[in-house]
């Protein structure tokens, strides 16, 4: 039996300790924010975070859970009302909007490690997180504007 937290709430898993945490939160808790993409880290659509970092759920066996707290996009704020969030709608960065959960979710792990990021470390941290709509510029205008927020 695994024992997690996931979005501030004690979970008990008894499943296969190899399944990803993405299909746990997507098909098991129906918490759908969090995204398939390409199911082996590339991309980033299925960004959440393990004890506050941000990881790749397509990877992330169950059996490397034990006693992690796990956020996920419907986690992030009880409100909707998180810097990132509000940046995001501040700044109209969703296009197709597929990615922008793990891309919010990437970004708010940022923000936790780096209050005031450069571009160059907003570009380092985002790189791994795949826009195919292409809009990244906003994404970097709204990490600015979300740090801006925060102080």
């Amino acid at each position: 039996m695994i024992q997690l937290k996931v979005n501030g709430i004690q979970r008990n898993f008894d499943g296969d300790p190899q399944m990803p945490i993405l299909w746990y939160l997507r098909d098991e808790l129906r918490l759908t924010g969090t995204k398939f993409g390409c199911g082996v880290a590339l991309c980033g659509a299925c960004t959440a975070h393990k004890n506050g970092e941000a990881i790749r759920s397509c990877v992330t066996s169950m059996g490397t859970l034990a006693g992690a707290e796990i956020t996920t996009i419907e986690g992030l704020s009880e409100n909707g009302l998180h810097p990132v969030q509000k940046a995001w709608i501040q700044v109209n960065v969703p296009q197709c909007g597929y990615c922008q959960p793990g891309q919010m979710m990437q970004a708010a792990a940022l923000l936790k490690s780096k209050k005031n990021p450069s571009d160059a470390d907003i570009d380092d941290a985002m790189s791994g997180n795949i826009c195919r709509c292409g809009t990244y510029q906003r994404i970097r205008a709204a990490i600015r504007a979300a740090a801006e927020a925060q102080t």
